[in-house]
């Protein structure tokens, strides 16, 4: 137990994340399950979307040159097109979204026609192309209309079935195991129990990772015990692995030299704080994150490292997913150099007020509007100054 000989710089930890953890490999979905998922490949149409002019009122379809009554030869729906031509002093009933008939080049407004029987007369001049949409106004083929890299949308998936795309090439969801370490631990569920304690880091993680576009397997519960510890960083399959607590230095902290004996310890102690015990490392090629047991530190470790190689996996931005504004600090914040400083605010007045409360007290979080972050290089952030506020609530 003799603490951190040095930390790593936050800088540096990103860096190795995005260097050592590309982006998983593709997989083919259908479009109606493509929702939310990360496009692999930018989508280029095939088609005009309308194939063919198309009314856009209820009204008339009629010739543009015509000025005097027409007589209503027939009609068009959607799907049930009108088969014949539309000549001088003819018109066809229409409704919106069916095809224009042949011959016809406007539509008249069904407000401003008068029919007595089969004869329509328009009570004011349809000039050429009026409420009638073009070929390929909404689409045009040849159009890239969804780039790489995009979460789809519901909008999204939408514009994929109108071009006729049945199936999408997608990066595939990263999978997330996660370990929670402890004699202590009592599953989510349970009521706390004299020295016991109930796991709250796994199930905000699962959301997190949910949140982040990954796939969390069911917790797996591991004892304060180095062999057991190393036969589950040994033993799993999954893309990420994230290990909570039993990450410091201490006799109990088994996660680090199990970690190291089974595969890279690649970073052990970062400056931040709260988090400062994480470790980074790899078994098989597989990205490991030792998160503190401590709830907020956990939170804190997740969204700034392990939430970003989880996006990274999965083909979405690594930049933290939280809106965020520039608000005047309502109180000064303390931190040293070479340390960023995870604090959590709350918005009164236009601006953020530091929060108290220690790595431990997850309703600190709670009652947190979001989280700002003092840079390493900075010693302090005086009363007034600009902060980036990251919102919890939000995307």
């Amino acid at each position: 137990m003799t603490g951190f000989a040095a930390r790593s710089p936050v800088a540096d930890v990103l860096a190795l994340l995005d260097a050592r953890v590309p982006p998983l490999s593709s997989g083919v979905v259908t479009v109606t399950a493509a929702a939310g998922r990360v496009l692999a490949a930018a989508v280029t149409s095939a088609v005009d979307v309308p194939a063919v002019p198309r009314c856009m009122m209820d009204g008339y379809a009629v010739r543009a040159a015509d000025s005097g009554p027409r007589r209503l030869v027939g009609a068009a729906y959607p799907g049930r097109p009108f088969s014949g031509v539309v000549h001088d002093g003819e018109c066809v009933r229409v409704t919106t979204g069916a095809a224009l008939p042949t011959g016809a080049e406007a539509v008249l407004m069904a407000e401003l026609a008068d029919a007595a029987g089969d004869t329509i007369t328009a009570r004011s001049a349809v000039p050429a192309g009026k409420h009638v949409g073009r070929v390929g106004e909404d689409v045009a083929a040849g159009r890239e209309v969804l780039p790489a890299g995009r979460v789809l949308r519901p909008q999204d998936v939408g514009l994929l079935a109108s071009i006729g795309v049945s199936r999408v090439d997608v990066v595939r969801r990263p999978r997330v195991a996660v370990l929670a370490t402890g004699d202590e631990l009592l599953p989510p569920g349970s009521t706390p129990d004299g020295s016991r304690i109930v796991d709250s880091n796994s199930p905000m993680l699962a959301a997190l990772v949910a949140r982040d576009g990954g796939d969390c397997e069911p917790t797996r519960y591991l004892p304060d015990d180095f062999d057991t510890t190393h036969a589950a960083l040994r033993d799993a399959t999954a893309d990420v692995i994230l290990v909570t607590g039993g990450t410091s230095v201490g006799t109990e902290d088994h996660a680090p030299r199990a970690l190291a004996d089974v595969g890279e310890l690649a970073v052990h102690g970062i400056g931040v704080k709260p988090a400062g015990p994480t470790g980074v490392g790899f078994v098989g090629g597989r990205a490991v994150f030792l998160l503190p047991g401590n709830p907020v530190s956990c939170l804190c470790a997740y969204d700034l490292f392990a939430g970003r190689a989880v996006r990274r996996l999965g083909g979405r931005p690594v930049a933290l997913p939280y809106r965020s504004a520039v608000l005047p600090l309502a109180a000064a914040v303390a931190s040293a150099v070479g340390r960023v400083d995870y604090v959590r605010v709350r918005v009164e007045g236009g601006g953020a007020v530091p929060l108290g409360g220690g790595a431990s007290n997850l309703s600190g979080a709670v009652v947190a509007d979001g989280f700002a972050l003092v840079p390493a290089a900075r010693e302090e952030m005086a009363a007034g100054e600009a902060v980036e506020v990251w919102f919890y609530d939000g995307p």
